[in-house]
């Protein structure tokens, strides 16, 4: 179970300690019932490395009632404290094996080996988090008529759905399942099949770690299939999903009939402000980091860049320098990009890029001449001079791309960064304290950072956004809130 090196490193093969192609239920490996598989393809050089199963409705059944095995005896019983010595636990196992989840998921999603290892910090990051909340979500008592004793109790839903996206398995992982676990729910994760082999080794090691059977569950196959048959399952009580708007309303459409909960992160088109009076240098790498991080493919990404026409050459100029210096290429070789996740997205996104083709075009980076021909490469483009209503400046892309917008004053930047259907985040540089706080006041997202983007991750900050961005928060002890009920008690005693 510990990292390996040298020649092992090289194939898929050696980091993998489980089978990949079994469903993981009730603490047991086992294959779908249909007996299907689906490929697993790496990005970096549309090669097929290993097989997945393909579960579907039997499976999700199957994984529920060990779900609710799980809260009728051993998980169901135990503890705050309990649970955060297992939670915690689970997190000293993830860092222990950095370098295996870390080859995982750069080989299935083509993040570069930099990223997959803040990945693997961030979700261990996760687990310490919420072992040391977990028994600090406190209800209150409330004062109330003469002989009563009022208050309240922050209870578990039961078992809750988590169906996540392939661009951060793991990350998403922490916040969405760790935050259930943490209040006592027993869970059943489907992974995108695009990426399920760090949720299948997450599994195993919180086994090792001591979780009890059917507390977790993981069931691998297509959305339609697998994905439906959980959020529409009578067993399940609440369901946490992060992906597109369009499946998003599905999955709240399928769990409305059961008249459950659902906490819906749906993407964004998340601008960054840059006032005149912004420290530009150090405003910079935020900039761009923000937009190609994972190849652009990412919820938050700052793909929206609000100018203030006196600083406005001198910025594009320096994205544009920082733009020549990226280079793409496979994620095991760790350059600042990797491929995009497959040939479709690849295939969206150089539409966009051709939608595009009437603008300015600021500056581009370039792909590695021996990168792989059947890899989904793109590169990273900048287009300045946009136009507010520019369907690439109203759309997510979920690629390498930004945009440059320029505006006048205060008033127009922020009617331009309220004039998309999304609000996840959103930045403002300034050095004028008033205008900072009058502009996160106005903006319509669901985080604001001022003169930085995103806090290096920030599990403790609650999560979600507004319109299309979706609705409920993960992180933080908000995440705790929204996987449990309130539950209020009236003692009558005289």
């Amino acid at each position: 179970m510990n990292s390996t090196s040298g020649k092992e490193k090289d194939t898929i093969e050696n980091q993998l300690w489980f089978d990949p192609s079994l469903c993981f239920i009730g603490n047991q490996w086992l294959p779908a019932k249909s007996g299907k598989l689906l490929d697993v393809y790496d990005p970096s050089t549309g090669e097929q490395i290993s097989k997945i199963s393909r579960g579907d409705q039997a499976d999700i059944d199957s994984a529920i009632s060990q779900a609710k095995f799980a809260l009728s005896n051993e998980w169901g019983n135990s503890t705050a404290v309990e649970r955060g010595r297992i939670l915690y636990r689970i997190g000293q196992l993830v860092l222990e094996n950095t370098d295996r989840l870390a080859f995982l998921e750069a080989s299935d999603v083509g993040k570069p080996l930099k990223q997959a290892k803040a990945d693997v910090s961030a979700l261990a990051r996760y687990m310490e988090f919420y072992a040391g909340a977990v028994d600090k979500v406190h209800g209150n008592t409330i004062p109330f008529l003469d002989g009563y004793t009022v208050y309240t109790l922050r209870e578990a839903h039961g078992v809750t759905g988590h169906i996540i996206p392939w661009n951060y398995p793991m990350q998403i992982i922490g916040r969405s399942v760790g935050a259930a676990l943490a209040m006592g729910n027993a869970t059943v994760l489907k992974p995108a099949e695009e990426a399920c082999l760090t949720a299948l080794a997450f599994a195993d090691l919180a086994r090792q770690a001591g979780l009890p059977a059917g507390a977790l569950n993981v069931v691998p196959g297509l959305g339609t299939e697998a994905g439906a048959a959980l959020a529409r399952h009578r067993g399940v009580r609440h369901v946490s999903f992060t992906g597109s708007v369009n499946v998003g309303k599905q999955i709240q459409t399928a769990a409305a009939q059961n008249v459950v909960p659902v906490t819906l992160e749906l993407g964004g088109k998340s601008p960054q402000i840059v006032f005149e009076d912004a420290d530009i240098d150090a405003a910079i790498p935020y900039l761009v980091n923000a937009g190609i991080q994972n190849a652009g493919q990412t919820c938050s990404a700052s793909s929206r860049i609000l100018v203030q026409q006196g600083v406005y050459k001198e910025v594009v100029h320096k994205m544009a320098e920082r733009y020549r210096q990226l280079r793409v290429g496979p994620a095991l070789q760790d350059r600042d990009l990797g491929p995009l996740i497959s040939r479709r997205q690849k295939s969206i996104v150089e539409d966009y890029l051709e939608k595009g083709r009437d603008l300015p075009i600021a500056s581009q980076g370039s792909i590695d001449a021996d990168a792989p021909n059947r890899g989904h490469y793109v590169v990273p483009v900048l287009f300045s001079d946009v136009p507010p209503d520019h369907v690439l400046a109203q759309q997510e892309i979920f690629g390498p791309v930004q945009v440059v917008i320029p505006f006048v004053d205060e008033g127009e930047a922020l009617q331009i960064a309220n004039g998309t259907d999304y609000g996840l985040v959103a930045s403002i540089w300034t050095r004028d304290g008033a205008r900072q706080m009058r502009m996160a006041k106005k903006i319509r997202s669901g985080q604001v950072f001022i003169n930085n983007y995103g806090a290096g991750g920030g599990v403790e900050l609650p999560f979600g956004g507004t319109g299309l961005s979706g609705h409920g928060r993960e992180k933080g002890f908000e995440a705790l809130y929204g996987f449990s009920q309130l539950k209020t008690v009236a003692a009558l005693h005289g």
